[in-house]
């Protein structure tokens, strides 16, 4: 077999693989190109996702017009001259390949000018062979054009995601990069509308606000450290703004936007010892350390390092994280009305001792002479077949409560109605003889030598979650108005989501208007979800719509939005009745899954007599 030495052409179209995998690639390559050259404002115009068009202006210091088409070369750079120059990198770009790959898959224009010159430069490549070079009036600074990205590498083309998502991580790796750079001011426009704008400032807290908003700008911890190693600085936010994904996570290196599970690991351990969430905390961390310490050459895209002492810097992190938020709940919570709380707390603790004591008295006289009768306020949602309820039954089953002896004579009088919808479907399980109930969770049941157990709200949510995504398919839904629109400010990117889905979300019985940039009032929810948590369900759906791949169909959009829904929809512990228990199994036996919540955890279990005799040591 012979050997073939590549041409330059296709050398650079493999390299290009490497560096510019999407749209947000090239701007990431050209918008870091801008900062290591001092600019203060940078402007970046995308259309259609960035496929057609990507546009970055900048103030910076220019290149000089004898140096533009060696620009173009492979690895021509102006970062570092020499090998040694690599364990002591200062600047975002270093290995010159990002504008020869760009210009390889695209076809590119650049104009630029140093303010020694009176007039600029202009080069226009199309995939990699130069159109031209001239002289042109330009402003100081840079401006580039890339054009028709990847239209003679079809292959490429055909990988992208669809447009909003490429718009969305675009606006993404702008706001990193805002943050990380609060000095520079960027302005991003989509399609003509603008989508991302910061001003130039020294206090973080700005920016996060221009970027996240004022809801996790007062919900923020800073914290800080200094050592010989590293220094630490940042912001973590507090249980109220974590979130289903680790999307509002953002890790600088030397003001270098990277991903790392130790540090993540770090910031998120050290959050858990003070705030048991089982969400993602936001956090915005700088790091910075001695070049020589911490390696970036690591990575086509040099989103990823390599530490020296690894160990040291989780350390670190954990340490300066976790004082920050003790010492911000110290400054909450002072010591000394605390300590006034507890003397308060001992001294009502004994006072109910003594009460319970005269109560469990009481309790004794009674039950000697007759039991006191008692009526049980139970929820409407438990009492009658969910197949056989009406709309308006539904409507009210988080709110209303009926007494036990009313909800029995209306469940006889719909038993026979309820009886022939289920026979239609095929029982999963035999019919079950009602025990009782355990702890007001579990429902106890025995059928031949077996006993089941049933956790009545895991039960309850499959059943809930099966009717709603039928009511969806069938374009059933039923919403109610609220009383008050819930407004839910969103960051760019899951602004764009919403845009992508909006007919998903109507679909699903989510009635929702446009209000102003990058806002959404929501005016209807599916009427069976009661009064939940408007803005909180409507996140954890955007969570869980970004957490999915790009080709995911409608259906399984579906099925997210009902588990996140049902979830929201499902109270917890209730005191049942013996009917009202026999109608839920009844549901369940007919339910198209009934061994699974949409969560996965099961929602029966099974025990047979041998079960039983072994823990008895009957049998061995």
């Amino acid at each position: 077999m012979r050997i073939n030495i590549l041409s330059e052409d296709t050398s650079n179209k493999i390299a290009a693989g490497e560096v510019v995998e999407r749209p947000f690639s090239v701007v990431k390559e050209l918008v870091e190109n801008s900062i290591d050259a001092g600019a203060k404002t940078i402007n970046i115009e995308i259309e259609n996702g960035g496929r057609t068009l990507i546009k970055v202006l900048d103030d910076g210091y220019g290149i000089d017009k004898d140096d533009i088409e060696k620009a173009f070369m492979p690895h021509a750079t102006s970062k570092i001259s020499k090998i040694q120059d690599i364990y002591s990198i200062s600047t975002l770009g270093f290995r010159g390949e990002a504008l020869p790959s760009i210009a390889s898959v695209s076809k590119t224009t650049l104009k630029s000018r140093t303010k020694e010159n009176e007039f600029g430069r202009e080069i226009s490549i199309s995939g990699g062979s130069i159109d031209y070079v001239k002289d042109c009036g330009t402003n100081i600074g840079t401006n580039i054009e890339v054009r028709d990205l990847f239209y003679n590498v079809p292959a490429r083309e055909k990988f992208l995601k669809s447009t909003a998502k490429e718009a969305s991580s675009i606006s993404d790796i702008i706001n990193r990069l805002a943050l990380a750079h609060t000095d520079v001011s960027f302005r991003l426009v989509n399609n003509g509308k603008r989508v991302v704008t910061t001003y130039s400032t020294d206090n973080l807290l700005d920016t996060i606000r221009a970027i996240y908003g004022k809801k996790i700008c007062d919900n923020v911890i800073s914290f800080e450290r200094h050592t010989d190693l590293v220094s630490v600085h940042g912001y973590v936010g507090n249980a109220e703004i974590s979130r289903g994904s680790r999307n509002n996570q953002s890790i600088f290196i030397n003001k270098r936007y990277i991903k790392n599970k130790l540090i993540t690991a770090a910031v998120e351990n050290a959050v858990k010892s003070f705030m048991m969430i089982n969400k993602f905390p936001f956090f915005v961390i700088f790091l910075d350390i001695f070049p020589e310490f911490v390696d970036v050459n690591v990575h086509p895209t040099k989103s990823e390092v390599k530490f020296q002492n690894e160990r040291d810097i989780f350390k670190i992190i954990f340490d300066t994280v976790h004082e920050g938020i003790k010492n911000s709940l110290k400054e909450s919570f002072k010591v000394e009305e605390l300590e006034k709380e507890e003397d308060k707390l001992s001294d009502l603790k004994e006072e109910v001792k003594v009460n319970n004591y005269k109560e469990e008295l009481i309790q004794r006289d009674n039950f000697n002479n007759e039991i006191p009768k008692v009526q049980v306020q139970i929820p409407i949602d438990l009492k009658s077949s969910i197949k056989s309820k009406s709309i308006d039954e539904i409507a009210i089953e988080n709110t209303n409560f009926k007494s036990v002896e009313k909800d029995i004579i209306k469940e006889n009088s719909q038993e026979k109605e309820s009886y022939d919808i289920i026979t239609s479907k095929m029982p999963k399980f035999p019919e079950l003889r009602i025990i009782g109930q355990f702890n007001n969770t579990y429902i106890l049941a025995e059928s031949f030598d077996q006993l089941y157990i049933i956790d009545q709200h895991a039960a309850h949510e499959k059943i809930l979650f099966e009717r709603y995504r039928e009511e969806i398919k069938t374009k059933g839904v039923v919403s109610q108005i609220l009383i008050t629109p819930s407004v839910v400010e969103l960051i760019p990117e899951d602004f764009l989501y919403y845009d992508e889905n909006k007919e998903v979300f109507k679909s699903a019985g989510f009635i929702i208007d446009y209000f102003g940039d990058n806002t959404v009032a929501i005016k209807e929810v599916p009427l069976f979800l009661g009064k939940p948590l408007v803005k909180d369900l409507f996140l954890e759906i955007i969570d869980n719509l970004k957490n999915m791949g790009s080709g995911e169909t409608a259906d399984v959009k579906y099925r997210s939005i009902a588990t996140a829904a049902c979830k929201s929809a499902v109270k917890a512990y209730h005191e049942l009745t013996h009917d009202e228990m026999k109608s839920l199994v009844r549901d369940l036996r007919f339910a198209e899954d009934p061994f699974n919540c949409p969560h996965g955890r099961p929602t029966i279990i099974k025990l047979t007599v041998n079960d039983f005799e072994k823990k008895f040591k009957r049998i061995q």
